[in-house]
C-alpha cells in the first residue's frame, strides 16, 4: 500500500521557507507570534505535526494569522482545508459565524517578507465600503439577529479582501469600517445569539482592524465590550484588565464625555457581575457627574447604543442586584420613560429588571405584567439578553408557581413561538 504522503504543501512551504524540520517551524512560529503582539500563543512540534498529517486540523484564528504572516501563503495554499468546505457552494449559517474568525488570515497583515501590496482599489471604495457599515448599524435595532448576522458577516469578509488592496486614507477608512462591522458582529454574537467564545475570537479582530486604522477610541470601545466576556462569567480579573486597556486606549485620543461615561457603566456591570456592588454604584455615580459636567468632544456615530437612559438601566439594575428595590424601580421606571422608539430592543431588559423587582418585593402579579410586556417587546425584537432576564424573573417565581398570573406567563413563555428559545441558550 502506498504510504501516506500527508499535508505536502504545507512540507513544501516550510522547506521553502528555510525551516528544514518540524521543530524548527515551531520555534519560528513562537517567535514569530511575539513579534506580531499576539501574547500567550503555545505552538509546539505536535502542533506542526498534525498540521502536516494527512488530515490537518482547521488552526485556530491566531495560529493562522502567524502562519500566514511567516509563510506568506494563505490558508488553502498550505493545505488547509477550511470547515465550510471550498468552491461555490452555500455556506450554512453556523459556519458563517467560523467565517468571521476567519478573516484573520488576511486582516491587516502587511504583504508576505516585506513586499508592498499594490493600490488596485478606487478612492471611492472606501466610502462605499463605509456606508455599507452604516446602513448595518442602524439595521442592529431592527432586523432579527439570526437575519442580520450573517450579513454583517459577509461585509467582513470583504472588507477582508478589498483591505490589501488600499492605500493611506482609503486602507485607514476601510479598516475602521471593518473594525465596526467586526465589533457589531461581535455584539450579536454575544447580547444577541449568547456565543460568548465566538465573540471573543470576533473582537480580536475588530481589535486588529482598530489598529490597522489607528482608531484608538474604537479601539477602546472593543476592549470594553471584551470586557463583558469574562465579567459574565464572574472573571473580574479578566475583566478589569481588558478596562483598564480600553481606558488607556481612551486616554490617547479625545473622548467625549458620553463615551467616558459609558466606560464607567461597563466596569460598572463587570462589577455588578462580580458582586462587587459598592464599587459598581460608585462608577454609576461618576458616570453621572462625567454627563452632568461633559466637555467639548464629540460622540462618534457608532457610539449608539449608550445615552442618559441607558446610563439609568445599568443603575437600575446594579441597585436591583444590591437590594436597593425602590431606588431600581425608580430608575428603572426612568430609563423606561426617556427611552426613544429607536432604542425599543433595550426595552425588555428594562421589563425583565422591573419584573424582578416586583418579585423580590412580593409582587407576583406586577412581576408577571412586566415579564409579559417583555415578551411583547421580544416578539418584535428579539434580543438573548433580554430573554435571560426573563428566565431569571420566573425561576424567582418558583414560590408563586401555583398562581393563575405565574401559570399564565408559562404559558406564554413556553408556547411554539419562544421554547426553543429559551431552551437553548
Amino acid at each position: 500500500m502506498p504510504r501516506p504522503t500527508g499535508n505536502v504543501r504545507l512540507k513544501a512551504a516550510r522547506v521553502a521557507a528555510g525551516f528544514s524540520s518540524q521543530q524548527d517551524l515551531a520555534d519560528a512560529l513562537a517567535r514569530h507570534a511575539k513579534d506580531m503582539g499576539i501574547r500567550g500563543l503555545s505552538i509546539g512540534v505536535r502542533q506542526v505535526r498534525r498540521w502536516e498529517s494527512d488530515t490537518p486540523p482547521w488552526p485556530q484564528p491566531d495560529c493562522q494569522r502567524v502562519l500566514v504572516h511567516l509563510l506568506g501563503q494563505s490558508m488553502e495554499a498550505l493545505g488547509f482545508t477550511p470547515p465550510w468546505g471550498s468552491g461555490g457552494a452555500q455556506v450554512p449559517d453556523h459556519a458563517q459565524r467560523v467565517l468571521v474568525a476567519s478573516g484573520a488570515a488576511s486582516l491587516g497583515l502587511s504583504a508576505p517578507h516585506g513586499r508592498a501590496v499594490a493600490a488596485s482599489q478606487p478612492s471611492t471604495v472606501g466610502a462605499d465600503f463605509q456606508a455599507v457599515t452604516r446602513s448595518h448599524r442602524r439595521l442592529y435595532w431592527s432586523v432579527a439577529p439570526p437575519q442580520l448576522h450573517p450579513a454583517v458577516v459577509a461585509h467582513a469578509m470583504l472588507g477582508c479582501a478589498i483591505l490589501p488592496e488600499t492605500a493611506d486614507l482609503t486602507r485607514r477608512t476601510i479598516a475602521a469600517a471593518l473594525a465596526e462591522t467586526y465589533l457589531l458582529a461581535g455584539r450579536i454574537e454575544f447580547f444577541d445569539l449568547s456565543e460568548p467564545s465566538t465573540a471573543h475570537d470576533t473582537l480580536l479582530l475588530a481589535l486588529q482592524a482598530a489598529g490597522e486604522a489607528d482608531d484608538p477610541l474604537l479601539g477602546s470601545a472593543i476592549l470594553a465590550h471584551m470586557a463583558f466576556i469574562p465579567a459574565w462569567a464572574a472573571d473580574r480579573d479578566g475583566a478589569l484588565e481588558r478596562m483598564t486597556a480600553a481606558r488607556t486606549y481612551a486616554r490617547r485620543t479625545s473622548a467625549s464625555a458620553e463615551f467616558l461615561a459609558w466606560l464607567d457603566a461597563v466596569e460598572a456591570e463587570c462589577e455588578t457581575r462580580c458582586g462587587n456592588i459598592r464599587t459598581a454604584l460608585h462608577l454609576i455615580h461618576h458616570a453621572e457627574d462625567v454627563l452632568m459636567v461633559g466637555n467639548d468632544h464629540a460622540s462618534p456615530d457608532w457610539l449608539d447604543w449608550f445615552s442618559p437612559a441607558r446610563l439609568a438601566a445599568f443603575k437600575g439594575n446594579t441597585q436591583l442586584v444590591a437590594g436597593h428595590l425602590p431606588q431600581a424601580r425608580e430608575s428603572l421606571l426612568h430609563a423606561l420613560a426617556a427611552m426613544t422608539p429607536a432604542e425599543d430592543k433595550q426595552r425588555s431588559v428594562i421589563y425583565g429588571d422591573l419584573a424582578a423587582v416586583e418579585t423580590a418585593s412580593g409582587n407576583p402579579e406586577q412581576a408577571c405584567e412586566y415579564a409579559g410586556k417583555a415578551l411583547d417587546q421580544l416578539a418584535v425584537t428579539w434580543y438573548a439578553t433580554g430573554m435571560d432576564r426573563v428566565r431569571g424573573v420566573r425561576r424567582a417565581l418558583s414560590p408563586y408557581q401555583h398562581e393563575r398570573c405565574v401559570r399564565d406567563l408559562d404559558d406564554r413563555l413556553y408556547d411554539w413561538g419562544t421554547t426553543l428559545n429559551v431552551l437553548t441558550r
